[in-house]
C-alpha cells in the first residue's frame, strides 16, 4: 500500500459520517484522487475541521488499487485563496474551474503543468479587474492539456484559409474550432475580435487590459464549446452562465 506525498487543491467534498468526509483532490503528480479522510471533522483533531474546497494543500495519503477511495492520513493547509471566499465574481470563477478539472480529467492522470496553472490563477483571483482575463487564460491552458484546443487559424471543417475581412466567423464544436460563416444551423456566429483574442491567448500574448465586453464574449464561447464536448451542462457553468445561448 504505498503511501504518497504531494501538493493538492481540493476540488469536492461531501459528508461521509458525523466525523468524516470523503474528497476529490487534484494533485499535482498523481492527478484526480477521491479520498476518505477519517476523523476529519473531530474537534481537536489532525485535520483543523476538515479540507475544503477551493483550498491548496500538502496531502498524505494511502492509495490501494483495489480500493475505490484512498485513505487521507494529513492534509497541511498551504494557501486558503480568501478573496474566493470574499468576492463572488472570484468565488464562482474558482468554482467553475474546480467543476471543469472534475468534469474534463480522468483520475490518476496527472497535469503538473495544469495543476501549477490553477494554482496560479486561484492565488490571481484576488486582482479583481482581471479575473476574466485570468479564466480565460486557464480554460484555455485547460482545453490544450486535454487535446481540445480548438482550431483558429484555418477553417477547422475544410482546412482552408479563413475570410481575410468578414466582421463575422463561426465556432464549430463538431469540426473543433472556427468555420466560415455560412448560417448553418451546426455553428455559432462570432465576432472577428472574439477570434482574435483566442489567438492572442493561444500565443501566450493576452493584452493586459481587455475590454470587458470583449473579454466575456471570449470566455462565454469558450464555455459553450466545453458543453458541447461533455454534451452536458457542468452546475457551476450554469451558475457563472444562467443565460448561455443554447
Amino acid at each position: 500500500m504505498p503511501t504518497v506525498t504531494d501538493n493538492a487543491i481540493c476540488i469536492r467534498r461531501w459528508d461521509y459520517s458525523e466525523t468524516s468526509q470523503t474528497v476529490s483532490l487534484f494533485l499535482r503528480d498523481h492527478g484526480l484522487v477521491r479520498g476518505i479522510v477519517k476523523g476529519a471533522k473531530r474537534a481537536g483533531g489532525s485535520f483543523d475541521g476538515g479540507v475544503d474546497v477551493l483550498t491548496h494543500g500538502q496531502v498524505v495519503m494511502i492509495l490501494t488499487p483495489s480500493r475505490e477511495l484512498a485513505t487521507v492520513t494529513a492534509w497541511h493547509v498551504l494557501e486558503a485563496f480568501r478573496p474566493l471566499r470574499e468576492r463572488l465574481a472570484a468565488n464562482r470563477c474558482g468554482l467553475y474551474m474546480v467543476d471543469l478539472v472534475h468534469h474534463m480529467l480522468t483520475e490518476h492522470d496527472a497535469h503538473p503543468l495544469l495543476f501549477d496553472a490553477l494554482r496560479e490563477s486561484l492565488a490571481a483571483m484576488g486582482d479583481t479587474p482581471r479575473v476574466g482575463r485570468t479564466l480565460l487564460v486557464w480554460v484555455w491552458a485547460l482545453l490544450c492539456e486535454t487535446g481540445y484546443q480548438p482550431r483558429l487559424d484555418r477553417d477547422a471543417e475544410t482546412g482552408s484559409a479563413l475570410p481575410a475581412e468578414a466582421p463575422t466567423l463561426a465556432f464549430s464544436s463538431a469540426a473543433g474550432g472556427v468555420v466560415a460563416d455560412t448560417g448553418e444551423a451546426d455553428r455559432w456566429r462570432v465576432r472577428r475580435e472574439t477570434i482574435d483574442l483566442l489567438r492572442e491567448v493561444a500565443a501566450g500574448r493576452p493584452p493586459a487590459d481587455i475590454e470587458p465586453r470583449r473579454l466575456e464574449r471570449a470566455n462565454r464561447l469558450l464555455a459553450a464549446y466545453i458543453r458541447a464536448l461533455l454534451g452536458r451542462e457542468p452546475p457551476a457553468m450554469t451558475w457563472l452562465y444562467p443565460d448561455l445561448a443554447t
